[in-house]
């Protein structure tokens, strides 16, 4: 093999990237540091264009790590220390062949190394540092968390569910467990489990973005299925019909409640599982980002006797969360408040939840008919999904209780028509509303990279549009603590459009949308991508993310 093995100076210098003088005047001063890092250092090439040379030069396959189809058992073949210091890490065995991606190819000594340790004949591939170090750290992971990780009630699990500390006893089980323990860490409101047709590929949904973060051998499939099953006691023999479950879990002592959902695809059962933090269940009103004004509206609209407030805005917009705020500021011993929910997905002590089973018969609509002969001073609807539904909870506001219900609107003004769209008359509609509020939720600026920059004209242009001035705005170039996406956490941007006599009037004399939304604007209301922009003005957020939760209004 030693005819085959070039030098890294000599392949730049041919590929016309470097100069034979750069080369020699680094190669004099690296000192113990491996050519290609002191010449990254140097600032004389990036590792990018680098990793382009080798692989054009080398005829050696780039593959990116996240989506390639590793077999995790792989792993024991090399130990951690090895792999970290060297930057390797192996993904495959092909005909009696070990596939190794390395940042540096033609470290020889390492590929010598790894042949005399694994007894293989080593194939290397190419993968930048930060995707060599990243997968170490998601594949070997660390052995005490995922250990940390316990199962609620696990007497009703039978023992093959139980955690196991021994990898080489249970290495799917870890595997599902390293899933499980990576989502809680990274504070991911949903893990998708996707089967594809040579891989399977998971996915975590965090501040409302999916991202892949790794890429698993389709052979793992049936039995990661089955684990996560068992789990959430779920029929493992069943795979041709959709099915849901949930099961609490504790990590390092974080609790938290997963919802879990399978359904049948052409590549086998996907699997989505749903984080619930249980501490969101007890968050407070003015933890909601609402605007000083807003807020004022909002407590006041709780704080009525009877009525109904509505929250709009699409799935994962948080609505349930400001509902649960608002149970919360309502819950004393002397309210009689009740709700009826599918799921429940958090529970509140001193609240009566109702779970809603339509297998058997209890809808929104009957469980709200029995719940208004359990003399409630508050009701609370999950979602206002039919007309039944609708009608039961206008005429309860309307007979002295105070109803809180989400529905699926663009934005608060279109919520009016859709009510009367389910059937419910005009007149009862407009007699039973005392507000709406429509929220979405945007990410926030990453706190630890966060720069200030001089706003483009477009910018400038869409702030005034809006009667707002900004001499600068802030953005996230990306940094370590916020994943390189600029971005760490969400918050919350609002309208609220509270329900007046004009209004009604408006609405029972049949005037269009546009008449309502020019009266709107006389008495200052303020819309989403208004609050929105004030609070990209403040630093909180960014244009763009206004702009791709927020449509036109």
């Amino acid at each position: 093999m030693k005819e085959n093995r070039r030098r890294l100076g000599d392949i730049l210098v041919e590929a016309n990237v470097l100069t034979k003088d750069q080369v020699e005047e680094t190669v004099k001063n690296k000192g113990n540091k491996k050519l290609g890092d002191a010449l990254k250092e140097a600032g004389l090439i990036s590792e990018e264009q680098l990793l382009e040379v080798l692989e054009f030069q080398l005829n050696i396959p780039r593959v990116k790590l996240k989506s390639y189809p590793i077999d995790s058992q792989l792993t024991k073949l090399t130990a951690l220390e090895f792999a970290e210091r060297n930057s390797v890490f192996p993904i495959d065995k092909k005909d009696g062949r070990l596939i190794v991606a390395m940042a540096d190819p033609m470290d020889y000594f390492t590929l010598d190394d790894l042949r005399m340790a694994t007894g293989f004949e080593i194939e290397p591939v190419i993968a930048s540092y930060k995707e060599i170090q990243e997968a170490i750290k998601t594949y070997y992971g660390n052995k005490q968390e995922v250990s940390d990780l316990e199962v609620e009630d696990p007497e009703e699990l039978n023992v093959n569910t139980q955690i196991a500390d021994d990898e080489t006893d249970a290495p799917v089980i870890r595997m599902v467990n390293q899933a499980l323990v990576t989502g809680l860490e990274k504070k991911a409101s949903d893990i998708h489990i996707d089967p594809q047709e040579t891989k399977i590929v998971i996915r975590y949904r965090i501040d409302g973005i999916l991202f892949t973060e790794r890429a698993i051998a389709k052979q793992h499939h049936n039995a990661m299925v089955a684990r996560v099953k068992i789990m959430a006691n779920l029929n493992i023999t069943e795979t041709r019909l959709p099915q849901d479950g949930r099961v609490k879990v504790t990590l390092q002592g974080t609790r938290a409640d997963l919802r879990v959902s399978s359904m049948p695809t052409v590549f086998g059962e996907k699997i989505v599982i749903r984080i619930l933090d249980m501490n969101q269940a007890q968050i407070n009103l003015e933890d909601l980002d609402f605007n000083a004004i807003n807020q004022t509206v909002f407590q006041e609209l709780i704080h009525r006797p009877g009525g109904m407030v509505l929250i709009t805005g699409p799935t994962g917009s948080g609505k349930t969360t400001t509902l649960y705020a608002a149970l919360n500021k309502r819950n004393n011993e002397e309210m009689n408040v009740i709700t009826v929910e599918d799921p429940v997905e958090y529970q509140i002590e001193g609240i009566n939840q109702v779970q809603v089973n339509p297998k058997i018969g209890l809808t929104f609509a009957h469980g709200l008919r029995a719940i208004l002969r359990q003399d409630p001073d508050l009701v609370m609807v999950g979602e206002i999904r039919d007309s039944e539904t609708a009608e039961i909870a206008v005429r309860a506001s309307l007979t002295g209780h105070l109803v809180l219900s989400t529905i699926h609107t663009n934005s608060a003004i279109a919520t009016i028509p859709r009510l009367i769209d389910m059937g419910v008359e005009p007149y009862l509609v407009m007699s039973s509303l005392s507000g709406i509020v429509s929220q979405r939720l945007v990410r926030k600026i990453c706190t630890h990279c966060k720069t200030s920059y001089e706003p483009t004209k477009t910018e400038l242009q869409a702030l005034e549009e809006r009667g707002i001035k900004a001499e600068v705005l802030y953005r996230g170039p990306g940094c370590e603590n916020c994943n390189e996406t600029g971005y760490e956490g969400r918050m919350a941007i609002h309208e609220l459009l509270s329900i007046d006599d004009e209004v009604r009037r408006l609405v029972l004399n049949q005037e269009a949308v546009s008449v309502i939304k020019a009266y709107l604007l006389e008495k200052d209301m303020l819309f989403l991508k208004d609050d929105g922009f004030f609070k990209v003005k403040q630093g909180f957020t960014t244009m763009e993310e206004v702009f791709r939760v927020a449509s036109d209004d």
